[in-house]
């Protein structure tokens, strides 16, 4: 693997950011996330610490360095795989390119739940995809939450597939999001997130997609009004860990990892449910309108040109298929 002198700096940069905090452990591991102090994620890997703390009798300490401290998700993956970083959380769609069993878990109605998604990344299928991170020179520990994202907009409640004929939405910049809203029949329109208030308010486009958090948090609510939970994407983030840093440790010290590591899992979905429903208690309460009463049926139809486009390979098609297969 070649390595550019300014990923050397980066990698060395870091390096020198970790302090000696636990050094009275026999095993000190530094763990990433971009996200800020208290979010469910950093708080789930905290405690993922504190139990790898006590069940090692405190020979293992882990140290988090939040708020992107340690850089970007792009910057932090890289930096897991040479060992710089231990642990690492990151959103799946940074490992699309690199980790191709990844890509399932980004397509859109993928999942028809929350439970379904849960029910797929706790079983079989999820730990073939984690297992598929050790060829990229990491270990894939675990799946966290993010949410669902659904669509909101402006102009009208979106009830049904039809509603969505002829409007304009922002998306994440990437193709299967644009050819996501094309099948549905709306006008895809990608742009920079931090655009996307005025953007709203001013009627370049008529509406957005993204989570409970997002949706209330940005101000967004305040701009569209109506919410449609059709939950088109359901996408987990993923816990992984340094192959390099991994294979350091003893056997028992490995299965102390995992298992501290899984337990983490419905800590950090505790987290977010309740931060979920503090963000949709607010949004009910300023008078959104929260349309439930949909048929996804036609939705779920509507993306059999998207899968032919973009699941090609038979090992995606096989992953669609036994995704599909799960309760």
């Amino acid at each position: 693997m070649n390595i550019k002198t300014t990923t050397l700096a980066a990698l060395f940069a870091s390096a020198a950011m970790v302090t000696s905090a636990y050094a009275e452990c026999e095993v000190n591991l530094r763990a990433a996330d971009n996200q800020p102090a208290g979010y469910p994620t950093v708080a789930a890997v905290e405690a993922m610490g504190d139990m790898l703390k006590e069940r090692s009798n405190g020979r293992i300490c882990l140290e988090m360095f939040h708020s992107a401290q340690l850089g970007q998700e792009k910057d932090t993956i890289e930096q897991t795989q040479f060992g710089v970083i231990d642990i690492n959380r990151t959103s799946i769609g940074n490992f699309n390119n690199i980790v191709e069993e990844t890509q399932v878990l980004a397509l859109p109605y993928i999942f028809r739940s929350v439970e379904h998604m849960h029910n797929v990344v706790d079983g079989e299928v999820g730990g073939q995809i984690l297992g598929a991170f050790e060829e990229h020179d990491l270990v894939g520990l675990a799946f966290y939450d993010s949410g669902s994202r659904s669509f909101y907009n402006s102009q009208k409640p979106i009830t049904s597939i039809e509603d969505l004929a002829g409007m304009k939405f922002r998306v994440m910049g990437a193709d299967i999001f644009v050819d996501m809203v094309a099948a549905l029949g709306a006008n895809a329109t990608p742009m920079p997130f931090g655009e996307v208030y005025s953007s709203l308010q001013t009627g370049v486009i008529d509406g957005a997609e993204n989570n409970w958090p997002s949706y209330e948090g940005t101000g967004h609510f305040e701009v569209a009004k109506y919410y449609t939970l059709d939950q088109h994407l359901i996408v987990p983030e993923v816990l992984t860990m340094s192959k390099i840093a991994f294979d350091k440790l003893s056997a028992e010290d490995q299965d102390l990892v995992r298992e501290a590591a899984r337990d983490s899992v419905p800590v950090m979905r505790e987290l977010w449910a309740a931060r979920e429903a503090v963000s949709e208690a607010k949004v009910r309460e300023a008078g959104s309108e929260i349309i439930t009463d949909i048929d996804k049926t036609p939705f779920i139809e509507a993306m059999v040109p998207v899968y032919e486009k973009h699941v090609t390979s038979p090992l995606l098609q096989q992953l669609v298929a036994d995704i599909q297969a799960v309760k």
